[in-house]
Parts: C-alpha cells; structure tokens; sequence
C-alpha cells in the first residue's frame, strides 16, 4: 500500500465517462479540497477494459488517464452480482446495458434472465462490488474494495441514484439505492459506517490517502 497522500488543491482525474459516477465522486471528494477534471471533460478515450477483476479494470481505466495527463487519476470499476444467475452481469454489467447506454433496459434483462431460470426476481440474492484504483505519474498506485449485499425488487423503485439503484435494496433497508439521497447512500461517517459498495471503497481510500480541509 502506498504512503502518498492527496493533498488539498491537488488536481486529480475522475477516470470515467459515466456522469453517474462522476456526480458520486464530486459528492464523496467534495470535503477535502480536491481540483477535479473528469476524462470526458479532457477528451480521453475509453480504454479497453480487459481486466479480469473489478480491481485490474479499475487500474487500466486510472493509469491511463494518469499516462494521458501526466496527473494523479482515480478510477472505480464496479459491478452487480446476481446469486442466482452464477454472479453475472457481473464485470459486464455496464455492457448489459447497451451503447448507448439503457439501464431500464439492463434492469429488464435481469429480471427476464431470472425469469428463465424460474425465479421471481424480488427477493433474489445479489451484491454490489466496488473498486477503486488511485495511479500517480511515477508508477505509484493504490486500490481499495468495498460490497454492499441485499436483494432485488420489481418493478424498480425510485429515480435516485443511476444503473441499477432502483432495484437493489441493501440489507436492514426498507427503501433501494434509487429512493435515497446521496448522503443516505452514501452512509459515510460520522453519521454511518459506509453504506454503498462505492462509499465503502472510499473510506478505506479517505483513511489513507486524504486529509479533510478546515
């Protein structure tokens, strides 16, 4: 693990082209006084994710946008996993979504996908993972993971949030991640303990790499 910090007024970019994603790393960055620039604002390409864990494609998407800018980049690679359809989409659960990208629809493939097999889709067993890579210019890197478990509703429920929010309820919840805030899905402390997979990826990279500004 690395001993760099993130200091106030660094300049880092947000390796994504998800503005999902995005408005959730604003959210999460916005106590410590980071300069943020996105990829898509800069006009970097998307790499091809061939990774074969959430954390190796977290890295390709991060080194990168830190080759491309000669800057510290941050990216997460994340993914819902369904018990009953062996894990899946899994790694590819941005693909299930299309391109352009349409997560009503890849909601509905879930849920037809469950149905093949027979299952009733609310209630069914599944997990959200999160991972997040930090690169700097010299080869430095650091990555940090976070899950969240629960079950699937339908229909989905909620227009908060982004991909699959609206038909993931976490365990001990009564609303899904589409009906919260973004504080509430978050859960960081002092108030909670990290709810989402992202959130609680991000602890374990605040407790490390940042410092929160006066």
């Amino acid at each position: 693990m690395t001993s760099r910090h993130l200091a106030p007024g660094t300049k880092l970019v947000i390796a994504t082209h998800n503005k999902g994603k995005l408005a959730e790393f604003r959210d999460l960055l916005r106590p410590y006084g980071i300069d943020i620039v996105s990829a898509a604002e800069l006009g970097l390409p998307e790499p091809e994710e061939t990774g074969t864990l959430y954390a190796e494609n977290a890295a390709i998407k991060a080194r990168a946008a830190t080759t491309a800018t000669g800057l510290p980049a941050i990216s997460d690679d994340s993914g819902l996993a369904v018990d009953a359809l062996d894990g899946a989409p899994g790694l590819f659960t941005a693909d299930w979504a299309g391109n352009p990208r349409d997560f009503d629809a890849a909601m509905g493939r879930v849920n037809h996908e469950l149905a093949l097999r027979g299952i009733t889709t609310t209630g069914a067993r599944a997990h959200f993972v999160a991972a997040l890579c930090v690169t700097w210019p010299d080869g430095d890197e650091a990555i940090f993971e976070g899950r969240v478990f629960g079950t699937l509703v339908w229909p989905p429920r909620g227009a908060a949030g982004f991909g699959y929010d609206p038909m993931f309820l976490p365990d001990g919840h009564q609303r899904t991640f589409g009906e919260m805030t973004a504080t509430e899905k978050h859960g960081l402390p002092p108030e909670g303990q990290g709810l989402s997979h992202r959130a609680r990826a991000f602890i374990g990279l605040a407790q490390t790499l940042l410092a929160k500004t006066a």
